[in-house]
């Protein structure tokens, strides 16, 4: 992903194929057991049997977008598990460190304050050279969340990407959320992530964005 150059607020994009019959339980591709249950809750209207990937597998996310490593993983698990497959990627693309930390955003440091304090100094000093060199400071940032929805061949059938704009705070507001939420300040809501309630940044947040586009062609795909 070309992270430097931001969506419109709000902007999405999204990608489906035709896909075969049989999709009656679902494999998501993680073995975190938050995820897990974020989205049992989110495809509870559709009565699918919900499993986690099997224990002690690992994929190695060696993409360069979001997208490819959300395909890897998809791609990876349902060829392991004979199962439908649904896989995501997601992180933090900040304008002044050309799309950094994207890929890399939970892997940018070793805990969640080690990351913000990391990527606020970095961002100091991006923005201390912009100055140098007559241009204004940028804080622009943006959120990605990529689905991928593979079936029980390993092809991927459905993807989709949604964004949340947004800018950086110099400080952490807030103590809800997790990782960069603190700092990650959504101007049309007034708050960062960290001060939302569940149900704003699962609307407003990019994951619900993505979310939104899935569900449609989900449904498609069963036939509801």
């Amino acid at each position: 992903m070309d992270a430097s150059a931001m969506d419109a607020p709000g902007s999405e994009s999204a990608k489906a194929t035709p896909a075969p019959a049989g999709l009656t339980t679902l494999v998501i591709a993680s073995g975190n057991a938050g995820k897990i249950r974020e989205f049992a809750n989110l495809l509870a209207a559709f009565q699918l049997g919900i499993q986690p990937q099997p224990e002690g597998l690992e994929v190695e996310e060696t993409g360069d977008t979001f997208a490819a490593n959300a395909r890897l993983k998809a791609i990876a698990v349902a060829q392991a598990t004979g199962q439908w497959a649904l896989a995501d990627d997601s992180g933090l693309a900040v304008t002044a460190l050309g799309g950094g930390p994207g890929v890399q955003s939970a892997r940018y440091a070793a805990s969640d304050p080690a990351r913000i304090a990391r990527l606020l100094a970095a961002l100091d000093d991006a923005n201390q050279e912009r100055r140098r060199a007559g241009l204004a400071p940028d804080r622009s940032a943006r959120f990605t969340a990529a689905l991928a929805l593979a079936n029980p061949a390993g092809e991927v059938v459905l993807e989709v990407e949604g964004h949340c704009p947004g800018t950086i705070l110099e400080a952490a507001r807030g103590s809800g959320g997790f990782g960069y939420d603190p700092v990650f300040f959504v101007p049309e809501t007034g708050q960062t992530f960290a001060e939302m309630d569940k149900a704003l940044k699962g609307h407003i947040g990019h994951r619900g964005r993505a979310f939104a586009q899935l569900a449609p062609r989900l449904g498609q795909l069963l036939g509801t």
